[in-house]
């Protein structure tokens, strides 16, 4: 097996399994099996070196080594209580002849069958409820393969023995989860529209969570939700600025179910203990979420679909996340009902950031009604204007709202970063340099001339309640203003120039000469129209 040093060599091996689907279908679909056979692996793998530890208390050298000690323990009186530990520890048991290893060597030797494969997809769905219906979306026996039975096993061997490079064995959880979101991230921009589904650009990820879990950086037990998790990217990131990571509790919710399960083979790649991951496949606001264990948090993080559709129906107006504010988001622009569900599960002293289009800054009627409300009770604590262009499913700029339960004072600091970007071929970039503006604007929640404006709840009052940005924050550059004299005088001094080389020019016409009549004609009309 290769070895791998780091997460950008991991990346590189990962990425080139994509070329052998890429060829047969676009990035929506080969997305999927090259994710669900690389968590395969890490379930394998990680079984194996536990097995590993189990029987010998220490560390394998190689995979195979592990492999072999685990057949030799399997002959043994202690087998079925080997299994009962892993079955108890890991919530899954994989055979020997279903394990990663035991399949690349027969993709090796030309003996693999896509067949050992999905049996060992549905023994690691049946093993315990996290894992049901994991694999779903991979249809081993897809034309898309190849035509038959041979074709179809040999591009999945192809892409088992691909995979094999990566030497999941010496590299941490949070190497390997890494790698996996920047695949998601490379999908995400192959796919183009369809990738806003299911993925948030790390930059946006950045400011929300880093906005978040302001204050909370230390709380141990820290619960994160975000209704609209997609591949989980925005909900993991909370690891990063957590000083006890692996007390984090998450929550999430998911509609699409592919994506749902990309969210949870996530979770376990980034090493997130079984019991601290509360996910859950359903429609957010047709159906409230959760309502049977911990109902609010200490930090939610969204970056919902924008002005999406929904029902609107007047049953809601009774529904305890949205009875407060009379109306309802309209019909073809859900955003303020995410905005006001995300709200609702919020802790009294956390804090929300969610990512909506900029229209929900100054629209009016119902959504004036709401914002309105939300002013007065002083739950908008900062809008952030983002640059255009920064996420795969669309190029409208697009802001970020932070929101808080209860607080003292109804002001709000408006931070206008729509310049704070590098140009991309595709998206825009912002930079860590970028980033840190924002969250130091953030912090100091003062005015800054172009930057910045604290606005008293009086001022938005005064602008009956519209929060656009530019009402606030007037980034206008102002030109440098033109001498005249100046201006002028060049004018002048061209204008000599340009009648000194006219002048010399019809000097060289007339010294022209041709013993051609109609020529020497056409000479003269020339030198005539020229004016001298």
């Amino acid at each position: 097996m290769a070895e791998v040093e780091n997460g950008k060599d991991l990346i590189s091996v990962l990425w080139s399994g994509a070329d052998i689907l890429r060829s047969k279908m676009d990035a929506n679909e080969y997305k999927n099996y090259l994710l669900g056979i690389v968590f395969y692996k890490y379930l394998s793998d990680s079984f194996l070196i536990k097995v590993y530890d189990l029987i010998c208390d220490a560390r394998p050298q190689t995979l195979k080594e592990a492999l072999d000690a685990y057949v030799e323990e399997l002959k043994g009186e202690d087998a079925e209580e080997l299994k009962k530990e892993m079955q108890d520890q890991y919530h899954y048991v994989i055979e020997p002849e279903l394990t990663y290893t035991y399949f690349a060597d027969a993709a090796r030797n030309n003996s693999f069958n896509r067949e050992q494969l999905q049996k060992a997809f549905n023994n690691i769905e049946q093993s315990d409820q996290i894992f049901a219906d994991l694999f779903a979306d991979i249809d081993l026996y897809s034309n898309r393969l190849g035509t038959g039975d041979q074709k179809q096993s040999d591009t999945v061997a192809s892409l088992i023995k691909e995979i094999d490079k990566a030497d999941l064995l010496n590299s941490d959880a949070e190497i390997l989860g890494n790698a996996y979101e920047f695949l998601i991230g490379q999908f995400a921009s192959e796919t183009g529209k369809k990738a806003g589904e299911f993925y948030t650009p790390q930059a946006v990820s950045k400011i929300l969570t880093k906005i978040a879990i302001a204050g909370q950086e230390d709380k141990t037990g820290l619960s994160v939700y975000d209704p609209c998790m997609g591949s989980g990217s925005l909900l993991l990131n909370a690891k990063k600025y957590s000083s006890t990571p692996g007390y984090i509790k998450y929550y999430g919710q998911e509609m699409n179910t592919s994506t749902y399960n990309l969210a949870r083979m996530n979770m376990f790649l980034h090493g997130v203990d079984p019991n601290n991951q509360h996910l859950n496949n359903g429609d957010t606001l047709d159906g409230d979420w959760p309502t049977d264990e911990e109902t609010d948090f200490n930090m939610v993080l969204m970056n919902p679909p924008y002005s999406a559709n929904w029902s609107a129906a007047a049953g809601f107006l009774q529904d305890e996340r949205f009875s407060d504010y009379g109306v309802l988001a309209p019909k073809s622009k859900a955003d303020y009902a995410f905005l006001l569900h995300g709200l609702y599960h919020l802790k009294s002293n956390g804090t929300m950031a969610i990512v909506l289009p900029h229209g929900v800054l100054f629209r009016g009627a119902a959504e004036g009604k709401i914002r309105e409300k939300l002013l007065r009770s002083g739950n908008i604590y900062a809008v952030i204007g983002l640059p255009a262009n920064l996420f795969y499913n669309t190029s409208i700029p697009t802001c970020i709202i932070v929101l808080k339960k209860h607080r003292d004072g109804r002001d709000v600091l408006f931070i206008d970063a729509s310049k704070k970007f590098n140009k991309g071929k595709k998206q825009n970039e912002m930079t860590d340099e970028h980033i840190n503006a924002v969250i130091d604007l953030y912090s100091q929640r003062k005015t800054v001339e172009k930057e910045a404006y604290l606005a008293s709840f009086e001022d938005i009052e005064k602008n009956d309640f519209n929060l656009n940005i530019p009402r606030y924050v007037d980034n206008f550059e102002k030109e440098e203003e033109v001498d005249l004299s100046a201006l002028l005088s060049d004018m002048k001094k061209t204008d000599d120039e340009l009648e000194q080389v006219q002048g010399e020019f019809v000097s060289l016409l007339k010294e022209l000469t041709s013993t051609d009549e109609t020529t020497m004609s056409l000479l003269n009309d020339l030198i005539e129209k020229m004016g001298v």
